[in-house]
């Protein structure tokens, strides 16, 4: 065995123990449709001078989702209930009590000049809080207790940039909260610090006093080097106020989340049972269980003892996705458990780029030993693994750093789920098969590799030859309409948006008994509402989220749920605002285009423009489609529905790349390149990559299967829109994606 080998079984043996150390060590954060979770009621109170304007709470719900996000909580629920109140659920929280203090604080920055000292006298007025015609106290007691007159403010949190919390042990400060001022900002703490400047020191009036929520955090003096007038540089500052660790992440986080726009009041809160029963965590349970079986025979009864070593890194794949998202912390929910199966069947595409590559080299080159044609393979299949991965990167990190709620959660399970296919692959992979294939019975049984073969679909492409490229336009044709019908479908039938986007109606029942939230959902169903939302809170307590409802239909609700005891009185009866709001939706949008034009930008440089445009082209056309299947069958687009398409995306890029990848090679190695012409190349790399295709499919279709056929209610639809995006992107990448390239670079010759 080779150093380099020995390293990477090394490597990998340590992968696996760090994962199973942190798997066993620190539990994953399940979200309130697992769970269950804490819902908090929150009511606007604006005051006198406060901008109650039509869109205040809509703007408060903005604040308050950054405000969630940076507090790190995946998959929260944000809605606007009635005119003044919003309901915010929060999955995964430990302390509800100190969630709700940090959502109700109002966060009002400001800075001001200390005018001076003020007498005892006016400790009455300090106390007597803001003035009907002023938006603070003019007198305020400074960290040590001493009473502060400050003049109005000269700058607002509006002017921050951002802030962190700092520790800084050399000094001896301590935890502070660094804050960096915008470009106009800086002009104003310039301005402020250099007429601060110009008093002597000593004066209160070289102080400067940094306000939030009508207390002072910090009062420093100008240090006695800046000069009158000209102020203090560089547009930033510190914030010291004697904070704990916890003190300075809560007030970094406050500025960074922003001021709210109206004072808001926690009127209620309490915990809540999931949103799905136990008998759909059982069901996704079985799924996972199944899919994965499948899935792992499949791989064995292709590629025999390396398939088997692949089910092995897959596991392992498993397990170092879990780990990471213990470790950052990251929250759970039924459609992130659903799509993590998926990337198990995913992560499959790796190996079997491998082991194709393997199987060439070991056809090409007379019968060489397994271990030199499958280091071929790993070195081959090294460019088209990097290129489709760094591509899904792209998007999940521009979709993290752009994209808020839900679209942001996802970003972070595509970027573990990416990289810890990689590390299955490339490294545990690796390892195990190095020290397989080295095995001396191994040399003389070449065939139980599972490489030493061309396998079934290649050579029945083998003998067939299709010429898979001859007539483009055609495939192009089949497309189109494909297109045309999928737009008909959304501009006749319409797109029946979930109430994560229209809003809709909550009611609230007190029942004289328990009541089971699976049979309440069964009975909802059956009464004409199968994508009613049931929540559990107390003993007695029952929740109903639903879309718009008439009267009739709010009847017909509280009858189903009347027949489910011997009382249940209505409680509340409330019109709730969409959880995806305007702004979620504009942000997942804006983050969306940036991160396609970004893919586009990189596989241009990697690839030439003209394959970068087929291939976002050919992921349009998969979007268009999939939207348009689901508008004929009158299937709701919602929260879950997003999740699927997002997955549909990454997949539809990730398909188009390996393609691409062998179409670069066959034109940079062909020796007849400029007489060969181009649309035969590219029949020759569909025609290649096609058994990569197809077993890459299969696997990922079995476990899909098992999605729709064990997931129950809540995974049928998920199920459905992957199966669809997996059918379209494995058709688009062979004849959308390649056929348009052909045309495009026939007509630009």
């Amino acid at each position: 065995m080779t150093r380099a080998q020995r390293i990477r079984g090394l490597l990998a043996l340590a992968i696996v123990a760090l994962s199973l150390y942190v798997a066993m060590s620190v539990p994953v954060h399940l979200g309130l449709d697992l769970r269950g979770g804490t819902q908090i009621v929150l009511e606007t109170r604006p005051t006198a001078d406060d901008d109650d304007g039509p869109d205040t709470v809509d703007r408060t719900v903005e604040v308050l989702r950054g405000r969630v996000d940076a507090l790190g909580v995946a998959e929260p629920t944000i809605v606007r209930s009635g005119s003044d109140r919003i309901v915010v659920e929060l999955p995964g929280v430990q302390d509800p009590a100190e969630a709700a203090e940090v959502l109700g604080r109002t966060a009002r920055l400001s800075f001001h000049h200390v005018l001076g000292t003020a007498p005892d006298a006016d400790a009455t007025e300090a106390a007597a809080g803001p003035r009907p015609d002023q938006s603070r106290p003019p007198v305020l007691p400074d960290e040590s207790g001493q009473l502060l007159r400050l003049d109005a403010a000269v700058m607002t949190g509006k002017d921050v940039e951002k802030a962190a919390a700092r520790f800084d042990a050399q000094s001896g400060a301590g935890w502070h909260v660094t804050v960096e001022f915008k470009d106009a900002g800086r002009d104003r703490w310039a301005a402020l610090t250099g007429e601060a400047a110009c008093r002597p020191a000593g004066d209160p009036a070289r102080r400067v006093a940094i306000v939030l929520d009508d207390r002072i955090v910090s009062s420093p003096q100008v240090d006695p080097s800046v000069r009158c007038g000209a102020g203090i540089g560089g547009g930033s500052t510190q914030i010291n106020g004697a904070f704990d660790d916890g003190e300075a992440r809560e007030l970094a986080l406050l500025v960074n989340g922003g001021a709210l726009p109206v004072p808001v009041e926690t009127v209620e809160e309490r915990t809540v049972g999931p949103t799905l029963g136990a008998q759909a965590i059982t069901a996704s349970v079985w799924a996972a269980t199944v899919g994965s079986t499948l899935t792992a025979l499949f791989v064995i009864a292709v590629y025999r003892l390396l398939g088997a070593l692949a089910a092995v890194a897959l596991l392992c794949y498993g397990l170092i996705s879990y780990a990471a998202l213990a470790a950052l912390g990251a929250t759970l929910t039924l459609p992130g458990l659903a799509g993590f199966v998926l990337a198990i069947g995913m992560a499959v595409d790796a190996n079997v780029l491998v082991f194709e590559r393997a199987r060439e080299e070991y056809a090409a080159h007379h019968r060489p030993t397994p271990r030199s044609a499958l280091a071929a393979g790993f070195r081959n299949a090294l460019s088209a693994i990097a290129d489709s991965n760094i591509t899904t990167l792209i998007a999940a990190g521009l979709l993290f750093l752009l994209a808020s709620g839900p679209v942001r959660g996802f970003g972070v399970t595509l970027g573990i789920g990416v990289l810890a296919s990689m590390v299955s692959a490339l490294v545990i992979t690796r390892a195990l098969a190095d020290l397989a294939v080295s095995r001396p019975g191994l040399r003389r049984r070449p065939h139980l590799t599972g490489i030493a073969h061309t396998g079934a679909v290649r050579d029945r492409l083998a003998r067939g030859n299709p010429r898979l490229m001859r007539h483009p336009r055609r495939w192009l044709a089949a497309s189109a309409a494909a297109l045309v019908l999928a737009g008909a479908g959304i501009a006749l039938r319409g797109l029946d948006f979930g109430i994560e986007f229209t809003g809709g109606r909550q009611v609230e029942y007190a029942t004289a008994t328990p009541v089971d939230p699976d049979r309440a959902r069964a009975a909802l169903a059956d009464a004409g509402f199968p994508h009613a939302v049931v929540q559990t809170s107390g003993e007695n307590r029952l929740t109903v989220r639903t879309g718009q409802l008439t009267t009739a239909q709010a009847n017909a609700v509280g009858a189903a749920v009347g027949d489910l005891t011997s009382r249940a009185d209505e409680l509340r009866d409330e019109t709730i605002g969409p959880s995806l709001g305007k702004e979620l939706r504009r942000g997942a949008l804006i983050a969306l285009a940036v991160a396609l034009g970004a893919q586009l930008v990189y596989l241009a440089v990697r690839f030439r423009l003209l394959l970068g445009t087929a291939a976002v082209a050919a992921l349009a056309h998969d979007v268009v489609i999939l939207v348009g299947v689901f508008a004929w069958l009158g299937k709701p687009v919602d929260g879950v529905f997003l999740a699927a398409l997002l997955t549909v995306i990454g997949y539809s890029v990730n398909d188009s790349v390996v393609v691409f990848d062998r179409l670069r090679e066959l034109t940079r190695h062909a020796d007849k390149e400029r007489e060969t012409p181009f649309r035969d190349i590219a029949g020759r790399a569909l025609q290649q990559t096609l058994p990569r295709t197809v077993n890459t499919g299969t696997g990922a279709a079995l476990i899909l299967t098992a999605l729709a056929g064990f997931g129950g209610d809540s995974l049928t639809d998920f199920a459905l829109a992957l199966l669809i995006g997996l059918a379209v992107g494995t058709y688009s990448s062979m004849f959308t994606a390649t056929p348009l390239a052909v045309v495009l670079q026939e007509r630009r010759r």
